[in-house]
Order: C-alpha cells, then structure tokens, then sequence
C-alpha cells in the first residue's frame, strides 16, 4: 500500500497518487510504505531516486546499519512493537528524510501509524513538516510501550491476587495457566524494553545530525526523558515477574511435597504388615484358600481391585 500526505489547513491530508508526476509534487511532504508492491516500489525509486530495501532486508539489517547519513538523506531503521491476537512482535520502521520529504517503509500496518494519522488529520497544527511527522510518530510509539507496560501491570496484578490466595485457590490447571500468563507478559516487557531501546539509539542519533531545528530539539529531549522513565518501568515489572514466577513455582513445590508426604505416610503405614507378610508367607497347613476351588480367581480379583482402588482414590483427590 502506497499512501502520500500533504499540509491542508494544517492537518494531514492524505492524497491520491496515480504516477510519479502525483508522488513528486513538492507539497507531498510524507510518503508511506506498507508492504508494497512491486509498481509501488518502482514508483517510488523514480522519485526518490533510492532503491528500497526488500522485505526480508528490512529484518536483517545489521546493527551498525540502522542509522546512518549517505546521498540519498538520513536513515533510520527502528522496532515498532506490533501486537494482535497472536501475541507481540517488534516490526521494522525504516525512515528516509531528505530534503523535507519523510519516506516510511514496513511490512505491517502498526497502530502507532494509525493513531498518529489520527491525531495529525484532526488537530490542525499537530505537525508542520517532514521532521514533525518524524518526531511525532516516535512521540506516539513511546505512548504507544507506555499504554502496553500499563496492560502488562494490570494483567500481573490479576496474576498477583490469583496466587496470594494461596496453594488451595489454585489446582494443576490454574498453576499452568497462571505460569502461562507470567511466561507471556515477560515476553511483552521484553519486547516493549528492546522497542524502547532501540528508538534512544535512534532519537540520539536523530540529535547527533543536527537535522532538527532548536524547537525540534527540545521536543526530541522530552521524548528521551520519557523513554527513560519507561525503560525504568520496564526493570520493575521484569523484578515482578521473577518474583511471581518464584511464588507459582513455590507454591507447585509444596503441592508436589504434599503428594509425596501422603505417598511416604502410606508406604510407612503397610511396611510393619509386608515384613510380617515376607517373613511368614503362606507357609501354615491351616489356610482355607488351599482347598477352595475359587482361591485363586479369588486373590486375581483381589489384587486387581488393590491396584485400582488406590489409583482411583488419588485421581478423586486431585492428585494424580
């Protein structure tokens, strides 16, 4: 998809494009990329003169990669925290400035993108040139990790009342899912943490160029302020984590304890009866069974219904 975005009355308009002679109009000021097709990309390479980066490029690029200044203008390369009913993934932006123009490219459409339009179509003033929209869509995927962190807090502290219940409120099926549950906003904190700090690098970068003007700047400075409280944030939620994940794990430790105390308790009550039973065996002359035609089906049965009457026992409990 192909999208390019002019300034009318100060908020972000959207426009269409259907050749290059569209696309190089010198009011189009953002150009934006979301899996494109081959037409689109052709289309865009005229016009900007740069050949974009395929795909698969866009995951691969190397570290010392992400950022750096050559003919074609300024790039940076940075995670995005995408998230749907899949989970949470880190999606490669790359942005291109030159010249006052702003090229975005990703494979997937992130809500970050979707609010900052939002935001620059009905605020009029909200951005005002390439660099604006630069700043304005890292501004909105810092409140973008700030509002995950939050979903992540609320969910652990759902998390947190399930296991201060205690051992009792919680049987094999909810100590897995709770683990579960932990296991996965682990996974978010990590990715939101990784996100965060890979846009510093990028915003640091953005400073170091001196591509902004003095008002730009400042407005950059705030952003890494807030970058840092969140990267804070992150460190204290990962701290939570660990000690839920050592509280579930403890409390599965003394169900597995119970288990084993009432195994060793029982193998205590009939040891005294087998050491009788295997000193003595079956050796006396008066025993009934001998003679009795149905002895032997007798003790088959017998030991059959030994074995499952324990089993079934333990399986009612819940501790099988």
């Amino acid at each position: 998809m192909l999208s390019a975005f002019v300034l009318s009355q100060g908020r972000l308009i959207q426009v269409p494009i259907e050749s290059a002679a569209d696309l190089a109009r010198p009011e189009v000021f953002w150009v934006d990329l979301v899996d494109p097709s081959d037409a689109e990309r052709d289309l865009v390479e005229s016009v900007f003169r740069y050949e974009l980066p395929e795909d698969e490029d866009l995951e691969d690029i190397e570290e010392s990669a992400r950022c750096y200044v050559d003919h074609a203008g300024l790039h940076l390369n940075s995670y995005f925290l995408h998230q749907d009913s899949e989970g949470a993934a880190n999606v490669t932006v790359s942005f291109l400035l030159n010249r006052g123009r702003l090229l975005t490219m990703r494979q997937e459409e992130l809500a970050v993108f979707r609010l900052f339009r939002l935001r620059a179509r009905v605020q009029p003033g909200f951005v005002e040139n390439a660099e604006d929209v630069l700043l304005g869509i890292y501004a909105v995927a810092v409140e973008y990790d700030a509002d995950v962190l939050e979903g992540v807090y609320t969910r652990l502290e759902s998390v947190s009342a399930r296991v201060l219940k205690g051992s009792d409120a919680l049987n094999d099926e909810g100590m897995a899912e709770t683990v579960s549950d932990i296991a996965q906003q682990e996974d978010i904190n990590g990715k939101v943490r990784l996100d965060l700090m890979d846009t510093r690098r990028s915003l640091s970068f953005l400073l170091r160029s001196r591509s902004l003007n003095h008002e730009q700047e400042t407005d950059l400075r705030e952003i890494l302020r807030d970058l840092e409280s969140l990267n804070n944030h992150t460190a204290f939620l990962f701290d939570k984590i660990n000690f839920l994940m050592d509280a579930v794990m403890g409390l599965i430790n003394l169900a597995q304890s119970k288990i084993i105390k009432i195994f060793s308790i029982a193998a205590v009550v009939f040891l005294p009866p087998t050491v009788i039973a295997s000193t003595y065996g079956m050796n006396f002359q008066m025993m009934p069974e001998l003679n009795w035609e149905l002895g032997y089906p007798f003790a088959i049965a017998l030991m059959i219904l030994s074995g499952i009457a324990p089993y079934w026992f333990f399986k009612r409990k819940g501790w099988l």
